[in-house]
C-alpha cells in the first residue's frame, strides 16, 4: 500500500536498443514497501552528482529516477572478442542510488541449465 507501479519510457535510442533493459522500464514510486526479485546478491552504490559507473548491461537491478542511463561501446578488439560481456556496457550517472545484481539472468540460466532435464 502506498507504492505505485508504472512504466518509464527510455528516451535515448542507444540505451533503449543496446542497454539491456529495452525502451520500457518498470517504475516504482510512493511511500511503502516493495519486494523485488533479483538474481545473485544486491550491491548498493550511492553516486554523487556527475559521478558515473560503467556496468555490464544485465547487472543493473534498479536506480533512482535522478540517475541517467546511457550505453558505451566496448573498445578494443581483445575486449570485444574475449571479454564475454558483449559490445556494450551501461553507464549510470548520478546523483542517486543504484542497485546492481551479481548474477544477471543470462548467468543464472547457464548456471541452472545443467540441472534441468531436456528429455521426457
Amino acid at each position: 500500500m502506498g507504492v505505485e507501479f508504472s512504466v518509464f519510457f527510455q528516451k535515448k535510442v542507444g540505451a533503449g536498443l543496446f542497454g539491456g533493459e529495452g525502451f520500457i522500464m518498470q517504475q516504482l514510486s510512493g511511500n511503502g514497501m516493495a519486494f523485488l526479485e533479483i538474481d545473485g546478491s544486491a550491491v548498493e552504490y550511492n553516486l554523487q552528482p556527475g559521478q558515473s559507473m560503467l556496468v555490464d548491461t544485465g547487472c543493473l537491478a534498479m536506480m533512482d529516477a535522478t540517475c541517467q542511463m546511457d550505453i558505451q561501446q566496448v573498445t578494443g578488439i581483445k575486449n570485444i572478442v574475449f571479454g564475454g560481456e558483449g559490445l556494450f556496457n551501461t553507464r549510470i550517472t548520478g546523483p542517486g542510488q543504484i542497485v546492481l545484481q551479481t548474477m544477471p539472468i543470462s548467468s543464472l540460466a547457464s548456471t541452472l541449465g545443467p540441472y534441468f532435464s531436456s528429455s521426457k
